[in-house]
């Protein structure tokens, strides 16, 4: 069946299918145009006498007055400044409820404990069976949601500012899954923290705030400040966690970038502010504190916080958390590797995914439960009330009739049995519990443990020294408060290579007192970490294969002497100006490559640009694709048939007649089979026409004979995108200066080109295998110049 067509729309021929103009539109257009114009113009007078009626209304004014005022507010104060100012707030009040969610889960398990008190059967089943439940919830809700929130979230936002693209990572499915898997898993009492994971949620929240907000679309398109709003987030993120903005910003510096934009500083700086005091009003608001105050308030004396022979004291604190943090890097990626490498173990726990979490959860319960051993570790108190008492300006030395009640759990049976005890036990705890497939974070477990082992040190020395180190006749008592602060900061930033953990806890505790003895713990600790362990991060973007540069100063000055044509590939896929579709379905068939360079000729090789592998696949369907193939059906049919039946239905309706083709749509299994129609031209009542015939496919040894046939076409990109000016090298760029370009430009590949011809390719895998084994190419580059100058 067909319809006649309507000369008044468009002179267009309407069929039960898709068709074509009949009549060329070059004039029709003109006079539609020209009606269009003078309908715009009736309509624009019709609204400026509406505007002139209402421009005296109130309503006119305040609209006129908002526009004006959001006009200004964009122009001056800029969308920079609203989007950092928006994501502070936001990603503070996501902070606070989920340390309020937290401390709730958390009281909780204490107040179950406490109330089976008298039955240490139940109690026990209580202590250990409350965390179980709350960890394989929160491993299987991540497993189902999105299992992109496992882990911390640092080492892939480090791979995603240099520059990577990982898919669905930042999404509103794996926020959810990480917001819901991170409450409950904290809230179980595991030694895990939540820094990591806040830095991956602030990163979501800045995509997703980008995409809904449509005042900030322009900043979202464009791939550069993308990068700085995801810097900027990850900044925003460390700050809303212990309401330390300059620490926060130069960590998220440290951990995330190896080159930072310092336009990009303001931005951190200012979104961290933002949050950080958001975070600390939302206590004072809820009466947990009378004024915005710091985390962990210290109040050691400031007249004479240490003696200057207690240096010594502080620097053997960064040595030995220096060789702390570097076994602790090592026995985490222990774990990991025994867990894949064991081929059984790994097959059974993949089958059985609630069996891992919960024999984990059931371990650390089992060691903190406070009529066991947790006993003698302060097992029942939560990870703020630890390191609130580690920062005490109290010596835990004294006798516990002497100390405050919520400190006698470190009295069993004595202080310092009690933190050798809670330094060994949460050490290999905190490798377990990171391990597990929930949202981690590293940074507070590592923080307290280091704590834990600096107030070993401060009470050893206040009880050798009871009345203070003599010096010039004065003696003041050891603080073995500020040991604490001092080997906290040492560990964490012994694990994560960071000297920005000193900032943290100034502004963690409130106090800069012990500046030089932090300053000098850090320093010791990073350097000794530096040469025995990758940073914590840096070993889980090895164990998880991210694409990577590692650091090039230990190669010292060997990567100046080893140059690009000793690591690049030579044997590159390419496809050429004179390439056939045969000769690019065999390149896309036998290589995986996001993208190929494109040549003048095989011959010449002489490199014109690259072009994506999306578009190449493109091209490839255009050609040989269902939608192609069967256009060619329905000519061929036509041709077979279509002049006897033309003619046919011509003289029945005494006008032209128009075949039309189209894409076959899918409908469904009630409706009339569909055909090829012929469709009149001209005007007059509805005709019936016999359908063409019915929509079918090739058989496969007729389409295997067409797309042989159609293979052998040269490639047609006169129409296709293609980048004309990849990131080319010379043959005698040194691997240092590639590096540094890779590192600064966020690279994933380079074309080695000599005169404008392609002779190779060098990408992330050739530059880390040649730093991690430079000695051995600097060895080939002299054996190489010794034979040349044999020659």
């Amino acid at each position: 069946m067909a319809m006649q067509p309507d000369r008044r729309e468009l002179g267009y021929e309407q069929t039960l299918m898709h068709g074509r103009f009949t009549q060329e539109l070059k004039h029709y257009a003109k006079s539609e145009a020209a009606r269009i114009r003078a309908e715009k113009e009736r309509q624009k007078e019709v609204e400026d006498e509406f505007r002139r009626y209402q421009e005296n209304t109130i309503c006119h004014r305040i609209k006129a007055n908002l526009l004006y005022a959001q006009k200004f507010v964009f122009e001056k104060v800029g969308e920079d400044w609203i989007f950092l100012a928006i994501l502070g707030v936001l990603m503070a009040l996501l902070s606070y409820a989920l340390d309020y969610t937290i401390a709730k889960f958390q009281r909780a398990h204490v107040q179950l404990y406490n109330m089976l008190d008298g039955q240490p059967i139940l109690q026990y089943f209580g202590w250990v069976g409350f965390p179980i439940v709350l960890v394989v919830f929160s491993a299987g809700f991540v497993h189902l949601v999105s299992a992109n929130a496992i882990g911390s979230g640092i080492p892939e936002m480090k791979t995603i500012l240099r520059g990577v693209i990982l898919k669905e990572y930042l999404t509103f499915r794996t926020l959810v899954s990480k917001v819901i898997g991170l409450a409950t898993s904290l809230g179980s009492g595991l030694p895990i923290g939540k820094e990591g994971p806040f830095v991956h949620l602030a990163s979501i929240v800045s995509t997703l705030l980008g995409k809904v907000i449509v005042s900030f679309r322009g900043v979202f398109q464009n791939e550069s400040r993308n990068s700085e709003m995801l810097a900027a987030a990850c900044a925003i993120g460390v700050s809303c966690n212990f309401a330390a903005p300059i620490g926060g910003v130069l960590f998220s510096i440290e951990v995330t970038s190896v080159y930072f934009a310092v336009r990009n500083y303001w931005r951190g700086f200012f979104g961290a502010v933002c949050g950080a005091f958001v975070f600390r009003l939302l206590a004072v608001f809820n009466q947990e504190e009378e004024t915005i105050t710091a985390l962990f308030k210290t109040n050691f004396r400031i007249d004479f916080p240490f003696d200057v022979q207690e240096l010594l004291a502080f620097a053997f604190i960064g040595i030995v958390c220096g060789f702390g943090g570097a076994l602790f890097v090592y026995t985490h990626r222990k774990v990991v590797d025994f867990v894949r490498g064991q081929k059984r173990v790994k097959r059974f726990l993949e089958k059985n995914r609630f069996i891992y979490p919960t024999a984990i959860a059931l371990m650390i319960s089992t060691v903190t439960f406070p009529l066991g051993l947790g006993k003698f570790m302060a097992g029942e108190l939560t990870a703020k009330e630890q390191i609130n008492e580690l920062f005490s300006n109290t010596t835990l030395g004294e006798t516990p009739e002497d100390v405050y009640e919520q400190l006698k759990p470190w009295h069993r049976p004595n202080v310092y049995i009690t933190l050798v005890v809670f330094i060994i036990m949460e050490f290999w705890m905190c490798a377990l519990a990171v391990t597990l497939p929930v949202p981690t974070g590293v940074f507070m477990p590592v923080f307290t443990i280091g704590a834990a082992f600096g107030r070993l040190v401060g009470e050893s020395m206040a009880a050798w020294f009871p009345r203070g180190i003599p010096n010039s006749g004065t003696l003041n008592t050891v603080i073995p408060g500020g040991y604490a602060v001092v080997g906290a900061a040492a560990l964490s930033g012994a694990v994560t290579h960071t000297i920005s953990t000193s900032v943290i806890v100034f502004e963690l505790t409130g106090q800069i007192t012990h500046i030089l003895p932090v300053m000098i713990a850090v320093l010791i600790a990073n350097a000794i970490s530096q040469l025995l362990q990758p940073s914590f991060y840096d070993s889980i973007i090895k164990i998880k294969k991210l694409p990577y540069l590692p650091d090039i100063s230990h190669a010292g000055s060997a990567t100046y002497d080893i140059f690009v044509e000793q690591i690049m590939v030579k044997n590159v896929k390419f496809i050429s100006w004179l390439s056939t579709y045969k000769d690019l379905k065999e390149l896309l068939d036998d290589s995986e490559h996001s993208s190929y360079p494109l040549v003048d000729s095989p011959e010449n090789m002489v490199l014109l640009g690259s072009m994506q592998r999306g578009e190449l696949e493109y091209l490839m369907e255009k050609k040989i694709g269902r939608a192609r193939r069967l256009i060619v059906i329905t000519e061929k049919k036509m041709s077979e048939r279509g002049a006897d039946e033309e003619d046919r239905v011509m003289r029945a309706m005494g006008q032209n007649a128009t075949i039309v083709s189209f894409h076959r749509q899918q409908s469904d299994a009630t409706s009339e089979p569909e055909g090829i129609t012929i469709s009149p031209a001209g005007d007059g009542a509805l005709v019936e026409t016999e359908p063409f015939g019915e929509f079918e496919d090739m058989t496969i040894e007729e389409q295997q004979a067409w797309e042989v046939e159609e293979l052998k076409d040269q490639l047609d990109l006169k129409d296709s995108h293609i980048d004309p000016a990849p990131f080319q090298l010379v043959e005698r760029t040194s691997l240092h200066k590639v590096h540094s370009l890779f590192s600064l430009l966020g690279l994933s590949h380079a074309y080695v080109t000599t005169l404008g011809r392609l002779v190779g390719i060098v990408a992330l895998k050739e530059i880390r295998q040649a730093v991690e084994h430079s000695t051995r190419y600097r060895s080939k580059s002299r054996s190489e110049t010794q034979d040349e100058n044999h020659r």
